[in-house]
Protein backbone atom coordinates (compact mmCIF):
# COMPACT_ATOMS: atom_id res chain seq x y z
CA UNK A 1 0.00 0.00 0.00
CA UNK A 2 1.43 3.58 -0.66
CA UNK A 3 1.34 5.64 2.01
CA UNK A 4 1.38 8.91 0.16
CA UNK A 5 -1.37 7.98 -1.69
CA UNK A 6 -3.49 7.49 1.46
CA UNK A 7 -1.99 10.14 3.21
CA UNK A 8 -3.26 12.77 0.16
CA UNK A 9 -6.70 11.08 -0.19
CA UNK A 10 -7.25 11.32 3.38
CA UNK A 11 -6.05 15.39 3.49
CA UNK A 12 -7.30 16.56 0.42
CA UNK A 13 -4.48 18.97 -0.68
CA UNK A 14 -6.69 20.76 -3.53
CA UNK A 15 -7.50 24.63 -1.67
CA UNK A 16 -11.11 25.70 -2.85
CA UNK A 17 -12.72 21.77 -1.99
CA UNK A 18 -11.37 21.82 0.88
CA UNK A 19 -13.48 22.41 4.19
CA UNK A 20 -10.52 23.40 5.72
CA UNK A 21 -9.34 26.36 4.04
CA UNK A 22 -13.15 27.48 4.59
CA UNK A 23 -13.37 27.13 7.90
CA UNK A 24 -9.63 29.12 8.39
CA UNK A 25 -11.12 31.98 6.06
CA UNK A 26 -14.53 31.96 8.32
CA UNK A 27 -12.38 32.23 11.59
CA UNK A 28 -9.97 34.77 9.62
CA UNK A 29 -12.33 37.25 8.57
CA UNK A 30 -14.29 36.83 12.14
CA UNK A 31 -10.92 37.32 13.89
CA UNK A 32 -9.92 40.23 11.93
CA UNK A 33 -13.63 41.93 12.12
CA UNK A 34 -13.82 41.71 15.88
CA UNK A 35 -10.81 42.70 17.20
CA UNK A 36 -10.14 46.27 15.83
CA UNK A 37 -6.90 47.73 16.70
CA UNK A 38 -6.24 44.97 19.43
CA UNK A 39 -9.70 46.10 20.61
CA UNK A 40 -12.87 43.67 20.90
CA UNK A 41 -15.68 44.61 18.93
CA UNK A 42 -17.98 44.13 22.43
CA UNK A 43 -15.97 46.08 24.21
CA UNK A 44 -16.17 48.85 21.52
CA UNK A 45 -19.84 48.99 22.51
CA UNK A 46 -19.90 48.74 26.14
CA UNK A 47 -17.65 51.48 26.10
CA UNK A 48 -19.97 53.62 23.72
CA UNK A 49 -22.76 52.68 25.97
CA UNK A 50 -21.97 52.71 29.42
CA UNK A 51 -18.63 54.94 29.22
CA UNK A 52 -16.54 54.64 32.69
CA UNK A 53 -14.34 51.22 33.07
CA UNK A 54 -15.04 49.85 29.81
CA UNK A 55 -14.47 53.44 28.14
CA UNK A 56 -11.20 53.24 30.06
CA UNK A 57 -10.04 49.52 28.97
CA UNK A 58 -10.79 50.29 25.68
CA UNK A 59 -8.89 53.28 25.38
CA UNK A 60 -6.34 51.77 27.26
CA UNK A 61 -6.34 48.77 24.91
CA UNK A 62 -6.37 51.18 21.90
CA UNK A 63 -3.74 53.14 22.76
CA UNK A 64 -1.24 50.23 23.74
CA UNK A 65 -1.72 48.13 20.37
CA UNK A 66 -1.19 51.60 18.83
CA UNK A 67 1.48 52.42 20.18
CA UNK A 68 2.70 48.54 19.42
CA UNK A 69 1.71 48.35 15.52
CA UNK A 70 3.54 52.22 14.87
CA UNK A 71 6.59 50.85 17.23
CA UNK A 72 6.73 47.73 14.77
CA UNK A 73 5.91 49.66 11.63
CA UNK A 74 8.98 51.95 12.60
CA UNK A 75 11.18 49.21 13.29
CA UNK A 76 10.82 47.03 10.61
CA UNK A 77 8.50 48.76 8.10
CA UNK A 78 10.96 48.71 5.10
CA UNK A 79 11.19 45.10 6.08
CA UNK A 80 7.77 44.24 5.91
CA UNK A 81 6.90 46.00 2.88
CA UNK A 82 9.93 44.20 0.89
CA UNK A 83 8.66 40.52 2.46
CA UNK A 84 5.00 40.97 1.65
CA UNK A 85 5.91 42.32 -1.88
CA UNK A 86 8.15 39.58 -2.29
CA UNK A 87 5.65 37.07 -1.08
CA UNK A 88 2.91 38.72 -2.96
CA UNK A 89 4.97 38.91 -6.32
CA UNK A 90 5.75 35.14 -5.74
CA UNK A 91 2.09 34.20 -5.24
CA UNK A 92 0.59 35.89 -8.32
CA UNK A 93 3.53 34.42 -10.31
CA UNK A 94 2.72 30.89 -9.07
CA UNK A 95 -1.26 31.48 -8.97
CA UNK A 96 -1.41 32.90 -12.72
CA UNK A 97 1.16 31.84 -14.74
CA UNK A 98 1.34 28.55 -13.65
CA UNK A 99 -1.95 27.79 -11.94
CA UNK A 100 -1.29 26.11 -8.67
CA UNK A 101 -4.53 26.08 -6.92
CA UNK A 102 -2.73 26.12 -3.30
CA UNK A 103 -1.36 29.74 -4.26
CA UNK A 104 -4.64 31.14 -5.48
CA UNK A 105 -5.89 29.93 -2.58
CA UNK A 106 -3.41 31.56 -0.04
CA UNK A 107 -3.74 35.14 -2.68
CA UNK A 108 -7.46 35.13 -1.80
CA UNK A 109 -6.26 35.10 1.88
CA UNK A 110 -2.92 37.41 1.54
CA UNK A 111 -4.17 40.07 -0.79
CA UNK A 112 -7.10 41.27 1.84
CA UNK A 113 -5.30 41.05 4.83
CA UNK A 114 -2.44 43.35 3.35
CA UNK A 115 -5.10 46.21 2.93
CA UNK A 116 -6.42 45.62 5.99
CA UNK A 117 -2.86 45.80 7.61
CA UNK A 118 -2.43 49.46 5.69
CA UNK A 119 -5.99 50.21 6.70
CA UNK A 120 -4.87 49.36 10.51
CA UNK A 121 -1.77 50.88 10.16
CA UNK A 122 -3.23 54.59 8.95
CA UNK A 123 -5.63 54.72 11.75
CA UNK A 124 -2.88 53.58 14.14
CA UNK A 125 -1.40 57.09 12.73
CA UNK A 126 -4.16 59.11 13.07
CA UNK A 127 -4.97 58.04 16.11
CA UNK A 128 -1.46 59.25 17.36
CA UNK A 129 -1.53 62.06 15.38
CA UNK A 130 -4.94 63.59 17.09
CA UNK A 131 -4.54 62.01 20.29
CA UNK A 132 -7.83 60.65 20.00
CA UNK A 133 -9.42 59.49 23.29
CA UNK A 134 -12.82 59.05 24.68
CA UNK A 135 -15.73 58.71 22.35
CA UNK A 136 -13.98 60.09 18.96
CA UNK A 137 -11.74 57.35 19.48
CA UNK A 138 -14.83 54.28 19.74
CA UNK A 139 -16.18 56.27 16.76
CA UNK A 140 -13.09 56.14 14.50
CA UNK A 141 -13.00 52.49 15.53
CA UNK A 142 -16.59 51.08 14.57
CA UNK A 143 -15.57 53.32 11.19
CA UNK A 144 -12.51 51.31 10.47
CA UNK A 145 -14.48 47.85 11.92
CA UNK A 146 -17.09 48.70 8.98
CA UNK A 147 -14.21 49.32 6.49
CA UNK A 148 -12.67 45.91 6.85
CA UNK A 149 -16.04 44.18 6.98
CA UNK A 150 -16.60 45.87 3.82
CA UNK A 151 -13.08 44.45 2.52
CA UNK A 152 -14.01 40.86 4.11
CA UNK A 153 -17.69 40.86 2.34
CA UNK A 154 -16.07 41.12 -1.26
CA UNK A 155 -12.91 39.02 -0.34
CA UNK A 156 -15.63 36.01 0.72
CA UNK A 157 -17.18 36.90 -2.26
CA UNK A 158 -14.74 36.95 -5.18
CA UNK A 159 -12.84 33.82 -3.25
CA UNK A 160 -16.48 31.67 -3.15
CA UNK A 161 -16.91 32.58 -6.74
CA UNK A 162 -13.40 31.89 -8.31
CA UNK A 163 -13.57 28.16 -5.58
CA UNK A 164 -16.70 27.88 -7.29
CA UNK A 165 -15.26 28.24 -10.87
CA UNK A 166 -12.48 26.11 -10.15
CA UNK A 167 -14.31 23.06 -8.39
CA UNK A 168 -16.47 23.38 -11.63
CA UNK A 169 -14.21 23.59 -14.23
CA UNK A 170 -11.22 21.79 -12.66
CA UNK A 171 -11.79 20.18 -9.74
CA UNK A 172 -14.37 17.22 -8.70
CA UNK A 173 -16.78 18.05 -11.71
CA UNK A 174 -14.75 18.74 -14.33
Amino acid sequence: MDWYATIFEVIDMRSFSNLWFWLALAVMWSTVSHFVVGVPHDLIRRAEREGGTALADAEALAHIYTRRILFIARQGGLFLVAFGSFLTTGLIVLAVFYQIEFAQAVLCLVVPLQLVSFLTLRICMRIERDSLDGLPLMTRLRRHRVMVQVIGMFSLFFTTMFGMYQNLTLGVFG
